[in-house]
């Protein structure tokens, strides 16, 4: 397990979105920073099982995905996800500090999850079954795609 994935996702990638203002734009993609945070708290609450997602490809493209997933390939600017529309959704937060803090609590839960059931997994729409070092993978993945796309990281 990479140790400096969970640290990053765990302590860093908070701390990073913190820098940001709720309107700021994006290098690339329709969301905001705080549309972005409060999308990065909906990925954790499904990696941790608390809102159950059905497969939506095909056992052979999970098999494709799944490789990517696994891969150190980042994911592609304006990578589209069929669960999200078109527009992106009004906050659900009164400010990015609130958006930020249900993340951090996502990712709190998210760990504690795993920690509590360490054979658990949980199905990912895109990537399969995932069990929790696949879901460190992804996450980290993800966030440090959003991360690239608002400046805060290389």
């Amino acid at each position: 397990m990479n140790q400096n994935k969970i640290y990053f996702l765990k302590t860093e990638f908070t701390k990073l979105l913190s820098t940001l203002q709720p309107e700021a734009k994006g290098k690339w993609g329709k969301m905001n920073a705080q549309q972005m945070a409060e999308h990065m708290s909906n990925a954790f609450r499904w990696a941790s099982g608390e809102v159950k997602l059905q497969a939506m490809l095909t056992p052979e493209q999970t098999q494709k995905t799944y490789a990517f997933m696994m891969s150190d390939k980042p994911f592609k600017e304006n990578t589209p996800n069929q669960l999200l529309p078109d527009v992106p959704v009004p906050f659900k937060h009164v400010s990015m500090k609130d958006a930020i803090a249900e993340l951090q609590k996502e990712i709190d839960h998210f760990f504690s999850v795993y920690e509590n059931n360490s054979g658990l997994r949980n199905i990912n729409p895109f990537f399969g079954n995932l069990n929790f070092e696949e879901q460190v993978q992804l996450l980290h993945k993800h966030a440090t795609h959003h991360a690239k796309q608002f400046g805060l990281v290389e």
